[in-house]
C-alpha cells in the first residue's frame, strides 16, 4: 500500500483569530482559507505551552509538557527524546525535510529530519551555528543586504516593512526552498515535509508591498477586559511584556502583524498553486502554529499567557482528493498533530505518547475520548504569568500558580476574555468544577507539588525538568 504524502506547515506566533475564514475583521488570507473550507477547521486548537521551545517540544513527540520536561521557556536543554515525529517517519520509509525554524537544541540538530535548511532568526548559541538562510541571501545579494537592515528586534511591538525584495524575504525562502525540495525529492519513497515559518513573530517586518496594503486599514478595537487594569501603565521599552501601548504605535504594531501573516498567506498561495500544476500536491497537509500572540490585547504582549491571544492557534487539516469543509468545535492540542501524522501514515504511535488521533474525527465524526484539554506554562517574564489552565472551548479556568489567583471566561459569548466570571457568584459553582479538575490532575503531578487531591497548592514549576517517563 503507497504511503501518504505529508506536509506540516507550521508558523511561529500566529493567532488563531487571523484568518479571514474566522471572521476577522482584518487580515485577508484567501489560501489559507481555502484549505479550510476543503478540509477540517478546528476552531479550538490550542498550545499546551504556549512558548516556542515546549510548544515544539509537544508537538514533535507528541506528549504533554508534563512528559516532555519543557513546562516553560529555556534554552540550552538538549532534545534527546525517542521516537520523535521526523525519526519515526524516516525508520518507516519516509524521506524527511524541514526548512526554517525547528528551535531545536544543540542548533542544527536534525532530530530524524534527512534534510533541514536552517533558519532560527538571528539566535546563535555557539560558534558552530550557520544560519541556511542568511547565507543564501549573501548569496542572491553578493552580500550587499541583510534581514536586519531594518534595526527592529526580534521580540519587539515596534513594526516596519522590510528592506529586502518580497521575493528575498525570509517567508518567501521557505517556500522557495521547499518547492526545491520536491522538485529534487526521491520519488521512490513518500515525503514527510514541514516548512516552518518564523514569522509572523517579530520582527514584524512584511515586505513593503504588504505593508503598504495593511498599514492604511483601520484597526479594530483592541480587547481589554475589565480586569486588565493592573497592566495599564505607559510603555517604555521596546520588548516589553504589557502596558499601554500609544495609540499609532498599537496600530502600526498590529497591522504590521496582519501584513506578514498576509504575506505568509501569500506564499502559500504560491506554493499551492506551483504543486497543483506539477501533480506534487500531497495527501495531507496540516497547518498551524506553535503558539499565538497578545498584541496588546488587554495590555499584553508577546506569549507564555494562558489567554486566547497567546493559547488559542490555527489548526487546519486538509486531505487530498476530499471535500470535508467542516469546522470542528473539539478542542485539540499540538500533541494531537504527532499522532495524526502517524495514523495517516498507518504506523503505530509509541505506548508513552499522549496526543489522540484526529483521523476518525475527521473522517468518521467519531467523538474524541476527552472533555477538555490541558495547558500550563512557568514564569517567564514574572511570577505573576506563571500558570495552569484547562478549556472544553466553552469555557475556560486559569489558575495563577505563584500568585494563587483564578480566573474563569465564557468563550462562546466573550472569545476575547474580556470579562472574569471568577467573583461572580452566579458561577460559583462551575468555578468549583473546573478547579476540581484542576486539583486531581496536578495531584497525578507529585513533583511539582501543586495539589495534594484536595486542595491546590501555590507554588512553582521549572521551566525545564528530567521526566523519567515509565
Amino acid at each position: 500500500m503507497k504511503k501518504p504524502n505529508i506536509m506540516l506547515i507550521l508558523c511561529d506566533q500566529f493567532r488563531w483569530d487571523c484568518l479571514s475564514i474566522m471572521g476577522h475583521p482584518t487580515v485577508d488570507t484567501p489560501n489559507l482559507d481555502s484549505l479550510a473550507h476543503e478540509g477540517v477547521l478546528f476552531t479550538n486548537g490550542y498550545s499546551p505551552a504556549p512558548s516556542c521551545v515546549p510548544a515544539r517540544a509537544s508537538l514533535f513527540t507528541g506528549k504533554s509538557p508534563n512528559l516532555t520536561g519543557f513546562l516553560g521557556y529555556i534554552d540550552g536543554r538538549e532534545w534527546n527524546y525517542e521516537n520523535m515525529l521526523p525519526e519515526i517517519l524516516r525508520d518507516n520509509g519516509y524521506q524527511t525535510h524541514c526548512v526554517g525554524k525547528t528551535h531545536f537544541y544543540p542548533q542544527r540538530k536534525h532530530c530524524g529530519f534527512e534534510g533541514l535548511e536552517s533558519y532560527e532568526a538571528w539566535q546563535k548559541f555557539d560558534n558552530h551555528y550557520t544560519n541556511d538562510y542568511h547565507e543564501w541571501l549573501k548569496e542572491k545579494t553578493n552580500g550587499q543586504m541583510d534581514e536586519l537592515d531594518h534595526g527592529l528586534d526580534d521580540n519587539s511591538w515596534i513594526a516596519s516593512p522590510s528592506t529586502l525584495p518580497s521575493e528575498l524575504h525570509n517567508n518567501s525562502w521557505v517556500v522557495t526552498k521547499g518547492l526545491e525540495f520536491i522538485r529534487k525529492r526521491d520519488h521512490s519513497r513518500p515525503y514527510f515535509l514541514n516548512l516552518s515559518f518564523h514569522r509572523p513573530h517579530p520582527p514584524i517586518d512584511p515586505p513593503k508591498v504588504f505593508w503598504d496594503e495593511y498599514i492604511g486599514k483601520e484597526l479594530e478595537e483592541v480587547p481589554v477586559g475589565e480586569w486588565a487594569s493592573k497592566h495599564d501603565r505607559p510603555v517604555h521599552t521596546i520588548n516589553t511584556w504589557s502596558g499601554r501601548l500609544s495609540g499609532e504605535r498599537l496600530r502600526k504594531a498590529r497591522l504590521g502583524y496582519y501584513a506578514q501573516i498576509a504575506h505568509i498567506d501569500n506564499q502559500i498561495g504560491r506554493l499551492i498553486r506551483s504543486l497543483k500544476a506539477t501533480g506534487e500536491m500531497p495527501d495531507m497537509i496540516i497547518f498551524t502554529a506553535d503558539h499565538g500572540e497578545m498584541l496588546g490585547d488587554h495590555h499584553l504582549f508577546r506569549k507564555t499567557y494562558a489567554y486566547e491571544g497567546s493559547a488559542a492557534i490555527p489548526f487546519i487539516v486538509w486531505e487530498k482528493g476530499k471535500q470535508l469543509g467542516r469546522r470542528e468545535l473539539t478542542p485539540v492540542v499540538l500533541q494531537d498533530v504527532y499522532t495524526t501524522i502517524l495514523d495517516c501514515a498507518n504506523i503505530e504511535k509509541p505506548e508513552d505518547v499522549d496526543g489522540l488521533s484526529l483521523m476518525s474525527l475527521i473522517n468518521e465524526g467519531e467523538v474524541l475520548d476527552r472533555e477538555w484539554i490541558h495547558g500550563e506554562h512557568s514564569r517567564c517574564y514574572s511570577a505573576e504569568e506563571s500558570m495552569q489552565f484547562m478549556t472544553d472551548g466553552k469555557k475556560k479556568y486559569i489558575w495563577f500558580t505563584e500568585v494563587n489567583k483564578e480566573q474563569l471566561f465564557d468563550l462562546e459569548n466573550d472569545p476575547y476574555e474580556c470579562h472574569d466570571l471568577a467573583a461572580d457568584a452566579a458561577y460559583e459553582d462551575e468555578l468549583q468544577v473546573w478547579r476540581k479538575r484542576m486539583i486531581d490532575y496536578l495531584a497525578t503531578r507529585p513533583e511539582d507539588g501543586l495539589s495534594d487531591g484536595k486542595t491546590l497548592i501555590p507554588g512553582g514549576v521549572p521551566a525545564y525538568r528530567k521526566k523519567e517517563v515509565k
